[in-house]
């Protein structure tokens, strides 16, 4: 199966071990950023989404326009929009984007975060209300007759959309979520179910807790896999690992300087998923081929946040234990965000996609042996 890479859309150069350097949406970098992803043979990046951020929505049409080929992924919180809203927003972006478009649904794992845009409700709670609003969004897409809904958390009548996707029958929905509420939802209703980067072992049991909840949602397939790590690359082995613990300190000493507020939960995270990395990080510093947890340690396992470190060579050989265990979306983001992205697209992409390949083809051919002997 083919191999993806996505990015990230950031809206500045702002990062973990740097200031941004002007306002929070530069649309001069935001643009830059994008295109070289375009260029170096990224496949997508992701317009997140937080609570005081730019409005991903808007963003992501800006580079639509001004993009060929490149994919876009729009974070998008249900609490914060009507799903009867949210369809026709998305459908716009796809029109604007040619069938460019998908949406990555957030159901928050923070309360305190949640709560600065006026959500109140418990976790297992918005697990289930975005459950209704994906399955909401994904029939406005594609009825072309007014219907009525009538649900836990929505309630609405005689609705049609008169603004339809490009993409048939809708563009792929990706979620995300470490809790078997999460893997209800996403297992139910996710094109592309979103984790982070885990040890091999965890991911494993983790793709498993996905593809089960699929299964008991009657889905005859499961959602595509996607895994995300923070990608930390040199020359040579030494080089790689100095530069690792360069970043690192850079990590803390720009956590020194932030204000109180944005310190809250980097000890007792709420979601499952940044519990799971701070035990593995608890577990050691380095698992497997290249994982490397104590950025993930550093930032309370603040979602993507472990990283892989090593030269371009060891850190495609790393991307490819996660394929064969059945990722094949890799999400990457350096933490100098313009250098990290030209580097990984120009060393790492081309050597994943080759190997990748190459063992479809033997697959392949496996397979059309084990044909002509049966």
């Amino acid at each position: 199966m083919p191999v993806e890479f996505l990015g990230i859309a950031a809206t500045h150069d702002g990062s973990e071990v740097t200031p941004r350097s002007g306002a929070s949406f530069d649309k001069d970098y935001t643009l830059k950023l994008a295109r070289a992803h375009e260029e170096y043979g990224w496949d997508r990046v992701l317009f997140a989404y937080s609570s005081g951020s730019p409005d991903p929505s808007p963003a992501a049409a800006y580079i639509a326009a001004r993009t060929e080929s490149l994919q876009l992924l729009v974070a998008h919180r249900p609490n914060v929009s009507y799903p009867t809203f949210a369809a026709k927003t998305f459908a716009t972006l796809d029109r604007i984007s040619d069938g460019r478009l998908a949406v990555h649904f957030i159901t928050g794992g923070n309360d305190h975060e949640q709560g600065r845009e006026g959500d109140t409700l418990g976790k297992d709670e918005r697990y289930a209300r975005t459950r209704e609003y994906i399955s909401i969004v994904k029939k406005i897409w594609t009825s072309h007759e007014p219907f009525d809904h009538e649900g836990d958390h929505y309630r609405f009548h005689d609705f049609v959309s008169d603004t339809f996707p490009v993409q048939q029958p809708h563009p792929q929905v990706s979620f995300g979520g470490s809790s078997p509420a999460a893997y209800a939802a996403g297992g139910a209703e996710a094109d592309i179910y979103c984790l982070w980067g885990e040890p091999l072992a965890q991911t494993a049991e983790q793709i498993g807790s996905v593809r089960a909840a699929a299964q008991a949602a009657g889905r005859r397939r499961a959602p595509r896999i996607q895994v995300a790590f923070r990608p930390i690359l040199a020359p040579t082995e030494e080089l790689a690992w100095e530069r690792a613990h360069r970043t690192l300190e850079r990590i803390r000493a720009r956590k020194a300087t932030a204000p109180p507020n944005r310190r809250q939960g980097l000890t007792n995270p709420q979601n499952a998923g940044s519990q799971r990395l701070l035990a593995a990080a608890a577990e050691g510093e380095r698992h497997d081929r290249a994982l490397w947890t104590p950025t993930a340690a550093e930032t309370g396992g603040a979602g993507n946040s472990t990283a892989l470190v090593g030269t371009p060579e060891t850190v495609a050989q790393a991307l490819l234990d996660y394929y064969d265990l059945g990722v094949d979306i890799i999400s990457a983001r350096g933490y100098d965000l313009l250098d990290d992205a030209i580097d990984f697209g120009r060393y790492v992409i081309p050597l994943v996609r080759e190997e990748v390949a190459k063992r479809d083809a033997e697959r392949s051919e496996q397979r059309a042996a084990a044909q002509l002997l049966g």
